[in-house]
């Protein structure tokens, strides 16, 4: 097989998949062939399809993303953007909205390009366009989720639209309930996973919960459906909650989740609630200097 010589780093995809399995970074034409074969093997024992693709490695980017709204009558809208940066190998662990370094000349190309795409399509449902920022704030395409994403409540949180519903109207056949203009951003929400894993090592962690208190007060939101006594199983994803907080600003919202984490107790198990602590301790989170590579970067 022929392969092509690299100007830069590229990635190798899975055509048929997503959440980092069947993706190779190679940095040289050399290791292609080998990168190549990995990449295949892996997307053929995860997602029974061995098809790959190559694109342009774009270097500490922001996972940046776009909600839609689309009915069966060609309207498409969007709710603006959400920052999932925060990942741990391209799996989202803490998902922010709005970004908060995004100009608005920008947000605005961004979220127009999310439209365009969903109408080129005639999309109807809701669903995320994702897309990869660098830091000259140049954007590129990634890929496209046609369903309700984990992390759309802070979404829900900043704009007060109901997506689960819109999703179900779109279903329906009902015309779509907001234009444009009726979308407003208010205020910042912060997402945290709790996960059933070893907050270091992040080794899943099933088992008998003992102990549960889930946090409240003002803009604290807990998805989930897991309660005292409740067992962990190891056949499922160890996602068994999502905590939600939304504020004024992003400072108040760390804040605000730095609390909400403190009151939030599980206890029979490992979670992943103590890493989120650390996080929202972070000084270089605090400050918004996040990529897909901080937890590689940053020692938590």
């Amino acid at each position: 097989m022929l392969m092509p010589s690299i100007p830069g780093m590229v990635i190798i995809k899975a055509t048929a998949g997503g959440g980092g399995r069947g993706m190779k970074i190679v940095h040289s034409s050399t290791s292609l062939p080998n990168a190549f074969a990995a990449a295949r093997s892996e997307a053929k024992s995860g997602f029974g399809n061995p098809e790959v693709y190559i694109e342009r490695y774009c270097e500490r980017p922001r996972h940046v993303e776009i909600q839609i709204l689309a009915d069966k009558h060609g309207n498409v809208i969007h709710l603006g953007e959400r920052d999932c940066s925060i990942q741990r190998r391209h799996q989202k662990l803490l998902e922010e909205a709005p970004c908060n370094i995004l100009p608005d000349d920008v947000r605005q190309k961004m979220c127009d390009c999310a439209v365009a795409a969903a109408k080129a399509v005639n999309y109807s449902s809701v669903g995320t366009i994702e897309f990869l920022l660098d830091a000259n704030n140049d954007f590129f395409f990634m890929e496209m989720n046609t369903r309700v994403q984990v992390e759309h409540p802070v979404t829900e949180m900043i704009t007060g639209v109901d997506i689960i519903k819109e999703q179900i109207m779109s279903a329906a056949g009902e015309p779509l309930r907001f234009t444009q203009d009726d979308i407003q951003i208010r205020g910042h929400a912060i997402e945290c996973r709790i996960n059933a894993e070893d907050p270091v090592k992040f080794t899943p962690c099933p088992g008998l919960i003992d102990g549960y208190h889930t946090p409240g007060g003002l803009g604290v939101r807990v998805d989930s459906a897991v309660y005292d006594h409740y067992k962990v199983l190891p056949n499922y994803d160890s996602m068994i909650a999502k905590l939600i907080v939304h504020a004024d600003t992003r400072e108040e919202a760390i804040k605000r989740m730095s609390r909400a984490l403190d009151e939030y107790i599980i206890e029979g198990i490992k979670t992943t609630i103590s890493f989120h602590q650390k996080i929202m301790n972070n000084k270089e989170f605090i400050e918004g200097d996040i990529d897909t590579g901080f937890l590689e970067r940053v020692k938590m």
